[in-house]
């Protein structure tokens, strides 16, 4: 998989890329990342990518021409065209399901806006998906484009050390993770159930889905109101 970040901070992205599961699967070549800054790309010696709404009113609005130059950049380095992402409030909630939809694909482009958002010329012109991740407001997306990115690649082959970690997480079934436990045994007075400790392997995986079901209807009853399955 390819993933292109286009951003006014590629900076920031440094860290994230070299280190742990992504870093881990950009060295051993699972996904490939590329940052694209659109300062690069302006049209002025002040390198601007900004401007004043039309209309008035207060915060600065990013600018078609910066934008539209750096999406088209960093589609003519590759053949074929990458999946293009808005990260904004305005977006669909991004969840699980999406985040494996997106593990799908060959190529992201992932496009963080900043100020008062996107020229709206923007969303139509680059026909892009909007994806939010959450009922909240962020200084920019680029912590959005982390989220994104962390969630999708580690859905992807080989990124994790265990083939299965993947599928065992909170949300991958609809529901939340179950409670995990190392050693030792017992610890301040609380200790590990027995079931676990038990080497039945049937008995704990029941147990498991108990306590995932248990725990789902508990924090987060909607995500259960809509299936049958966890009656």
């Amino acid at each position: 998989m390819r993933i292109d970040v286009l951003t006014l901070f590629p900076e920031v992205f440094g860290p994230l890329v070299r280190s742990s599961i992504i870093g881990r699967a950009v060295e051993s070549g699972t996904v490939e990342i590329g940052l694209t800054n659109y300062r690069d790309f302006a049209h002025d010696r002040h390198r601007s990518v900004d401007d004043s709404p039309f209309g008035g009113g207060p915060g600065m609005v990013m600018m078609c021409g910066p934008v539209f130059d750096a999406v088209e950049h960093v589609c003519a380095a590759r053949q074929g065209s990458p999946t293009r992402i808005l990260l904004t409030p305005q977006g669909e909630r991004f969840t699980q399901t999406v985040a494996r939809d997106l593990a799908s694909l060959d190529w992201l482009a992932l496009l963080c806006g900043h100020y008062e958002g996107f020229d709206e010329r923007i969303r139509i012109g680059l026909n892009a998906r909007e994806l939010s991740v959450g009922d909240y407001v962020l200084s920019g997306g680029e912590p959005a484009a982390m989220v994104v990115m962390d969630a999708v690649v580690r859905l992807l082959p080989g990124a994790l050390g265990h083939e299965h970690s993947a599928a065992d997480d909170s949300f991958s079934e609809g529901l939340l993770e179950y409670p995990q436990y190392t050693r030792p045994r017992e610890y301040r007075g609380m200790a590990v159930p027995d079931v676990l400790l038990s080497g039945d392997h049937a008995r704990i995986a029941a147990w498991r889905r108990e306590q995932a079901i248990r725990r789902t209807r508990a924090r987060r009853p909607d995500l259960l109101a809509d299936s049958a399955d966890f009656e």
